[in-house]
């Protein structure tokens, strides 16, 4: 079984992820590539409120239905509290030992991943899955560069410019969604009134 953990805060999920996680899982052969929602994101803590974790998970399960071997996750919202890679990646190879997992990142998080927590932890149990747009950073693999201790993969995707950021602002000032959110999820918005009360 080959999984994908491609973890995110998804405030709100958009079709750049969701060309990210198809790109990936064509490109692994994955079996199933999970969409794992963040309880509470540790690098947000203090940044900026976040949308309650049902509601974001709500979103990504819309977003995802009918996609094939894409599902959302509630693995972190269940376990509640801050949300850790190390804790996801060590219920998920205990759940399935026989998994090969591969943990689904940006090029612009590479950098920052020796500040993850117990990063010794999620480098034993994972491949890293770096997702590459042309434009932007490109990380080498290889024996010099920043994943030189790292089981790694390149994953070419197509080039989007679509911020969350830009969405939530977009959503509080009554602007389209549409075609930079998926339909389903744009529903779940309206419906739950999301991001209404950012503007």
């Amino acid at each position: 079984m080959r999984i994908g953990i491609f973890g995110g805060t998804f405030d709100p999920i958009h079709v750049g992820h969701l060309v990210a996680a198809v790109n990936v899982r064509y490109a692994l052969d994955l079996d199933r590539l999970l969409m794992v929602v963040a309880h509470e994101p540790w690098q947000k803590v203090g940044e900026r409120a976040v949308t309650p974790a049902r509601d974001r998970m709500a979103l990504v399960e819309a977003a995802v239905e009918g996609i094939e071997k894409v599902e959302a996750s509630s693995l972190e919202v269940d376990r509640g509290g801050v949300s850790y890679t190390a804790d996801t990646v060590e219920e998920l190879t205990r759940r399935d030992p026989g998994a090969e997992l591969f943990l689904v990142v940006g090029a612009d998080v590479v950098d920052g991943l020796d500040a993850w927590e117990r990063i010794e932890a999620v480098r034993s149990g994972v491949t890293l899955a770096v997702v590459n747009r042309p434009g932007a950073r490109t990380v080498e693999l290889g024996p010099t560069g920043p994943l030189a201790r790292w089981r790694a993969v390149a994953i070419e995707m197509p080039a989007l410019e679509i911020s969350s950021t830009d969405l939530r602002d977009r959503a509080a000032a009554g602007r389209p969604l549409d075609f930079l959110v998926p339909k389903a999820a744009i529903r779940v918005i309206t419906e739950r009134g999301l991001y209404a009360d950012e503007g």
